[in-house]
């Protein structure tokens, strides 16, 4: 299934919403979103719903552990990830997401008022810097991780 990212958010508290196969392609949109996030004066809380997800590339996972530290540095908290599918639970234990978000193996229930958020595209040279800090961060959270985005990340930083 195609990617898309849904959100809702009320007084506050937000809900991020990866369904499908979310790629590099919706890098901008995420990105954009946790910009808006982050400016809501509001801000009180967020968790990430992937029980729809069915993979996610490691652009992705970079944005998502963006949105983790960031929430962690701002606001002293874990955000929580929901994921009922065993394939991304081993996935996120892979990337040691353990360390920066509370994660729950269980559904959730997601607000009536979730909406698709509206892409938004970058040109290649804002693209290719969102994928440069997503693999950074990944990078940052464990040595495994840092041997694994290694090379990709000489072969970004020389194109």
């Amino acid at each position: 299934m195609v990617g898309r990212i849904l959100a809702a958010q009320h007084d506050g508290a937000y809900v991020l919403k990866i369904v499908g196969d979310v790629r590099v392609t919706l890098c901008a949109t995420i990105d954009d979103y946790l910009q808006h996030m982050f400016e809501d004066s509001g801000f009180d809380s967020v968790l990430v719903d992937l029980c729809e997800a069915e993979g996610m590339d490691s652009t992705t996972l970079g944005l998502l552990a963006k949105l983790a530290i960031r929430t962690r540095e701002k606001y002293g908290f874990k955000p929580l990830v929901y994921s009922c599918n065993p394939g991304i639970n081993r996935l996120l234990q892979s990337m040691a997401f353990d360390r920066i978000f509370d994660i729950r193996e269980e559904d959730c229930d997601n607000p009536a008022t979730i909406t698709e958020v509206p892409a938004v595209s970058g040109d290649a040279d804002s693209v290719k810097e969102k994928i440069i800090e997503a693999h950074n961060i990944l990078m940052d959270l464990s040595e495994e991780n840092r041997e694994r985005f290694q090379d990709l990340m000489v072969v970004l930083q020389q194109s």
